[in-house]
Parts: structure tokens; C-alpha cells; sequence
């Protein structure tokens, strides 16, 4: 009978309000160019031609993620808009498109963690023969400029190329009005006086004697790059430095910050921020702090407070409820499927607003292109959030890929895993006489898995450049046998993961 009605001779056979869709490939055909999601709806043949939509895709958001999803898809022959607005912090701050990566994140923080390895390598130029007599300081001004110079580069370059692949962006904030209407705004808010992360990369003046609140990465990686431009510097912990980081690997980096002028308050947090007891660019702010432990009760007087204690998503104003959209009410994030795709079909996410999974640019952008492959050009290819690659650009840079050690004994038991670890001294340390033995890197491996490694950490120069191939390796399913058969590059750092493992 069915074959009587359809003319499909195979299973399943699927229908939606009496009308014959066809197979699995034409559901989930019907899935991706957004009909099955009309027939879900209710709508028929006839009232679907009235139903027309302006876009066949509307991007939320043009950070990384967002602005790779949007051109793909306009490469992939859809009507595509972004759209895009950055609300000013506390201070006043704002930036163009791009998203925190481009403007507030890896960029800026990269190029300031750049000066201060300049500055550094002063120092170690006289150690090989380099003669300089006049003084040596740094002006913030000027690194400021160059800085956003660059990051405005940036952020046309984006415009550019989305005009380029003629999608539509526009500089406004968008709110769901229902699940398939959007509308645009422009909200602003009040000054304040102390800094979010996002103000110190704009800061038109030194920040001076600095208090960083906050033990993320974000929070280390300022702290260390400020310290390394010669200012006075504290960072405030109100537990553990770089929670879901390798613990060992997370206080070998404060250690090394500590011993190069970083001061650490521990187990206090932040209670009352007063008023300016100076003005000033920079001002004079007195911070007061509790003890997490005890009644303990401290002061302190900083030019600047830097807040970095993470975020959550800004997921609560755009309307995901008229939508019908689940999100963590706890941090706004949003749960999704292994396509990124949240409870109402037509509508995914992508990026650092994701539950679960890392708030790292590169996923973002390669999550976004295969989104918009997956919706609009037949393709499968899921993003694979396992064994992603990444570096905290401390003082001491730190690499990590696969599972810290707490992790992995808490999934295979501490049995069934073995630590393979070494010290190491770099060369271009040594003329130097720069941090012997501080240098650190080590592996984890699976027993039960002919000792595949399941975990990578290099604390250490180029932590990045380092990371980056053994992320392919681990991808690849590299085993100690196989990484032990690796010849290293002689001499560099890379090779002590070949050499030296004990």
C-alpha cells in the first residue's frame, strides 16, 4: 500500500501532517533547506507560498564564529545577514566587528604579551654581546596605538569581506520576536570606574600599580604582560589558578610568574571597591577583600582594578524564550546536539555562548564553516571538540592538549595511566643565565590503550608553535611508542618531548 501511494520502496517512509516527505536523505534534506521545519509548523502547500523570508540565514553575533558561518553559506549561494553590536562596558569601551578575539581577546593580548617578551629579550641582549647605554622604558601610548591600529585594520578587513560575498551586516542588536522574525536595537549603559579585561587593550594611559581580580587564563596573561612592561602588579585568587587546566602544570606558571615580580593574594575575594580617593589618569582606588577561609579582612590602594573573573553568555535580552530556545539559566549558555543545533530545529549556536564545550576561536571558526556546509552544502563533517589544542600565554607560556592529569585519572583510574615527564632548559636560556630548570613538559598516556596519549602539557618558549603539531599528532591517535620513534629537531624546545622523557 505504501508502495502504491509513495513509489518509495524503501524504509522509512516518513510523513508529516499527511504529506509524504520520502526517505532518510530527503528528510534530512528537508531538514537542512529549512521545509521540514515549515511542515512541522503546520503549514501546507498552499500557505507555504505565503510564507517568505527575507534571509535564508540570519548570524547573530560577528566574532569568529559567526562572520566563518556567514561566508561560507554566502559562498555556498544563500542570502545571508550578520548582524552585530557591541554594548560599551562600564567605561565607556567599545570596538568594531570581529568579535573578543579580534578586539579584546587573542589579539590584543598576544602583541601586549609581545612587548613584554621584547623587553625581556633587552635584557638577555647585553648577556650576548649587545651593548646599549642610553635608558630603556616603554610608552604605553605608542603600544596602545599600534595596537589598535592594527585591530582597526582588522575589523575593516571583516567589513570588507563580508560586502565581498555581498552578505548583509548591520551594527545593531538583534532580539527574536519569534522563532522566525528578528528585530534590531541599540542600547547603551551608564559609565563606572573600574576595568573589565575588555578596557585595559584601549586604555589611553598606563594603568600604573595594577590589582587583577581573577585566576582564568585572561586574568594571568594580562597580569603577566603588565609585570613584564616593569609595573607593579597583584593578582587576586579566590581559589585555583586555571580551573580545568592541569593543576601541576597551572601552578608551575603562577610559580614562575611569582619568582618574576607578580604578586599573588590567595583565597581572598573582592568585597567593596570604593570611591576614587584620587583622580587622576590613572586614579587611586582603595580595594577592600575577605578571606575565604577565615574573617580575615585586607586593604589595599591600586591605580587600576582589572576584573577577570570569566563571563557569561549574553544570552538573556535577545529574546531566546519567544523562540522557544533552552538555556542554562545558571551562565545563559545553550545546550546543543552534536551539530550545534539547540531545541528548535531551525535555530543553532556556535562559539564561546555553547554549554560544555571550549570558548576558543579556532573551534568557533571551524564549528561556523561546517555548520553552514552541513545546512547548505551536503556535507556531514561534525566539528570534533576532542583533543583541541591551545596555549595560555603567560610570562612562561603553557600548551596543553587532551585531558590535564586530574582529568584523566578521573576517567581511566590512576592505574590505567602513566605520567612521562621532563625538565628542561632551553638554549637560548642558557648565555642568559635565564630560569634554569624551569622549563616543563609532560605527557599522560592510556595503558589500556597500547599507551596512546591522551594528554600533551609544554610549559615553556613557543608554547604555541610547539602545541600546534603535537595537537595533530594527538588527533592522529600518536601512541609513546610512536612519539618515542620521532626524531626531534635539534636544537629546540620540541625536542625534549622525543629526548628526554623519563
Amino acid at each position: 500500500m505504501l508502495l502504491e501511494l509513495t513509489g518509495q520502496k524503501t524504509v522509512p517512509n516518513v510523513f508529516i501532517n499527511k504529506k509524504h516527505v520520502g526517505g532518510c536523505d530527503k528528510t534530512m534534506q528537508a531538514h537542512r533547506d529549512g521545509s521540514l521545519q515549515r511542515l512541522l509548523s503546520g503549514q501546507t502547500e498552499e500557505n507555504q507560498e505565503d510564507q517568505t523570508y527575507d534571509y535564508d540565514l540570519i548570524v547573530i553575533g560577528g566574532g569568529s564564529g559567526g562572520l566563518a558561518c556567514s561566508k561560507e553559506a554566502a559562498n555556498l549561494g544563500k542570502k545571508v545577514m550578520v548582524l552585530d553590536f557591541v554594548e560599551p562596558t562600564p567605561k565607556g569601551t567599545t570596538w568594531g566587528l570581529g568579535g573578543t578575539c579580534v578586539n579584546v581577546g587573542c589579539i590584543p593580548k598576544k602583541l601586549m604579551h609581545q612587548t613584554a617578551l621584547l623587553g625581556t629579550a633587552l635584557q638577555d641582549a647585553r648577556k650576548f654581546g649587545w651593548e646599549f647605554d642610553e635608558s630603556v622604558k616603554h610608552n604605553w601610548e605608542t603600544m596602545k596605538t599600534a595596537v589598535n591600529n592594527y585591530i582597526g585594520s582588522l575589523n575593516w578587513g571583516y567589513r570588507v569581506a563580508l560586502k565581498d560575498k555581498n552578505v548583509n551586516y548591520v551594527n545593531a542588536y538583534a532580539e527574536f520576536v519569534e522563532p522566525h522574525k528578528i528585530k534590531v536595537r541599540i542600547t547603551l549603559k551608564p559609565p563606572f570606574f573600574f576595568s573589565p579585561s575588555d578596557d585595559l587593550f584601549s586604555l589611553p594611559y598606563c594603568p600604573g600599580k595594577t590589582l587583577v581580580i581573577g585566576a582564568s587564563y585572561v586574568a594571568l596573561e594580562c597580569g603577566g604582560f603588565l609585570a613584564g612592561l616593569g609595573l607593579d602588579v597583584t593578582v587576586m585568587v579566590r581559589s585555583i589558578l586555571l580551573r580545568g587546566f592541569d593543576q601541576d602544570m597551572a601552578n608551575r606558571a603562577g610559580d614562575h610568574m611569582e619568582e618574576h615580580g607578580v604578586k599573588f593574594i590567595r583565597k581572598f575575594v573582592p568585597v567593596k571597591v570604593g570611591g576614587q580617593l584620587e583622580a587622576g589618569t590613572p586614579g587611586r582606588l582603595k580595594v577592600t577583600a575577605k578571606s575565604t577561609e577565615t574573617d580575615e579582612i585586607m586593604e589595599g590602594e591600586y591605580n587600576t582594578v582589572l576584573i577577570a573573573v570569566g563571563r557569561n553568555a549574553c544570552t538573556e535580552r535577545i529574546g531566546l524564550d519567544k523562540a522557544g530556545v533552552r538555556v542554562n539559566p545558571k551562565n545563559g549558555k545553550i545546550p546543543v546536539n552534536d551539530e550545534e543545533q539547540t531545541n528548535v530545529p531551525h535555530i543553532y549556536a556556535i562559539g564561546d555562548i555553547l554549554e560544555g564545550k571550549w570558548e576558543l576561536t579556532p573551534v568557533a571558526i571551524q564549528a561556523g564553516k561546517l555548520l553552514a556546509r552541513r545546512l547548505y552544502g551536503n556535507s556531514t563533517l561534525k566539528c570534533d571538540y576532542i583533543n583541541v589544542p591551545t596555549t595560555v600565554f603567560t610570562p612562561m607560556e603553557y600548551g596543553s592538549c587532551g585531558l590535564p592529569e586530574e582529568r584523566a585519572v578521573e576517567l581511566y583510574g590512576l592505574e590505567n595511566i602513566e605520567v612521562y615527564h621532563s625538565l628542561f632548559w632551553p638554549l637560548e636560556f642558557t648565555v642568559a643565565n635565564r630560569d634554569n630548570n624551569k622549563c616543563y613538559s609532560k605527557i599522560i598516556v592510556n595503558k589500556l590503550d597500547n599507551e596512546r596519549v591522551i594528554g600533551f602539557h609544554y610549559l615553556g618558549p613557543n608554547a604555541g608553535e610547539v602545541t600546534q603539531g603535537f595537537g595533530a599528532a594527538m588527533k592522529c591517535g600518536i601512541t609513546k611508542e610512536q612519539l618515542d620513534g620521532t626524531i626531534g629537531i635539534h636544537p629546540t624546545c620540541a625536542e625534549v618531548e622525543h629526548l628526554k622523557f623519563s
